[in-house]
């Protein structure tokens, strides 16, 4: 025979103030578990979404996957173009975009310069980008720049510093932020876009970084890796997009295995601190559970009742950390390598949290409750 459900409850309402703690607790380490999940989905997400699988790019081969070193000729666009006939073209237009993609240094008034990922850009860029959409704003003219959604925390500076009017200045020129936008969090949304011409007389440069081609179809991509493994003196390399972002998922691989060893940390450390908050609960009520084995009931129930309590307060945390997480941690943009994401708690996030918060519970409170019951009653009740 189990004890009764209310007992445990009860039990712990006897003692608020370890009850708190213990919860208070156990709180805090399923809400890093949240972050740090939050951040590895959110990693995964965005580059995910960031590449279209109809949208092919072309840059230089000794560049490898490192597109900011690439270097192509500015007449590769119109080469391509007239020589693939699986682009997309409306009304004679082909659906390409010649790009110059770099690093460089952004000022901003009163603030310390930062690490910008600038993207020069000419018209045809929303043909091709077609996840881009202006939120608010208008499209960068000469001496113009608009800035994606998460650009400030890339440059690590608050939203208001890119705001619409304000002039940011960047290879010596002084630009003015005309335009935001957003591109479904995407890699995009952390860089800044300008005129592609403007960019290359600030840099000096005539050459460009890729074009990226809308195809017709998917295997059409195969069209355009024939034509780069033809013209072998143009030193060519055609990836899809999809691709592309899917190899460096590869690349931060390491990152995320070493993510999901802290989430194992933080779980282990929350497993100890259960078991030590637990055992210094049983400490004091050994003759309790004494008595209630003097009352009949079974070693096998007592343990369940300590555990229903372990699982009550680890419920109540993960309830308590998973709103917090949503309300708060959900869309919190950090700074990273590749740019800038948003934290993502996802389903996933919420079942890993909230599985690993009951898994607090159980392990938190199982050994401390076999080592109270080990002892025989006789002893028990003596304890004081």
């Amino acid at each position: 025979m189990l004890l009764p459900w209310e007992y445990g409850v009860r039990n712990l309402a006897r003692r608020p103030i370890h009850s708190g703690l213990t919860l208070l607790a156990l709180t805090t380490v399923i809400l890093l578990i949240f972050v740090v999940v939050g951040f590895i989905r959110g990693l995964e997400c965005s580059l995910t979404v960031s590449g279209d699988p109809n949208v092919t790019l072309v840059y230089s081969m000794t560049s490898e996957e490192n597109i900011e070193n690439s270097a192509i000729s500015a007449q590769i666009p119109d080469l391509l173009s007239a020589s693939m006939s699986a682009t997309v073209k409306q009304f004679g237009i082909a659906h390409h975009s010649p790009e110059l993609y770099l690093g460089t240094r952004v000022t901003m008034a009163e603030h310390s310069p930062g690490l910008g990922l600038v993207r020069g850009v000419t018209q045809s860029a929303p043909l091709v980008r077609r996840m881009v959409r202006i939120t608010e704003g208008t499209w960068p003219q000469s001496g113009e720049v608009m800035v994606g959604k998460l650009a400030a925390t890339k440059l690590g500076v608050p939203a208001e510093v890119l705001q619409i009017g304000n002039q940011i200045e960047m290879e010596g020129k002084s630009w003015k932020i005309t335009g935001r936008f957003a591109a479904e969090g995407s890699s995009f949304e952390s860089e800044i876009w300008c005129d592609l011409s403007d960019l290359q007389t600030a840099t000096k440069r005539q050459d460009l970084s890729l074009v990226a081609m809308l195809l017709n179809d998917r295997m059409a991509a195969s069209e355009v890796g024939l034509f780069c493994l033809e013209r072998k003196d143009l030193e060519l390399r055609a990836i899809r997009e999809s691709e592309y972002y899917q190899t460096l998922q590869e690349h931060y691989r390491p990152v995320r295995i070493l993510s999901w060893l802290i989430v194992g940390l933080v779980a282990t450390a929350g497993i100890f601190a259960g078991l030590n908050l637990m055992y210094g609960a049983l400490a004091g009520r050994i003759r309790e559970l004494a008595m209630l084995q003097v009352l009949g009931y079974k070693r096998i129930a007592i343990l369940v009742s300590v555990v229903q309590e372990g699982l009550v307060l680890a419920s109540a945390a993960s309830l308590i950390a998973g709103g917090f997480a949503i309300c708060w941690v959900n869309g919190l943009s950090v700074r990273f390598t590749m740019g800038a994401f948003a934290l993502r708690i996802d389903s996933l996030a919420i079942f890993v949290g909230c599985a690993i918060g009951l898994l607090l519970g159980v392990l938190g409170a199982l050994p401390p409750a076999l080592k109270a019951l080990h002892a025989s009653v006789a002893i028990n009740l003596k304890a004081v």
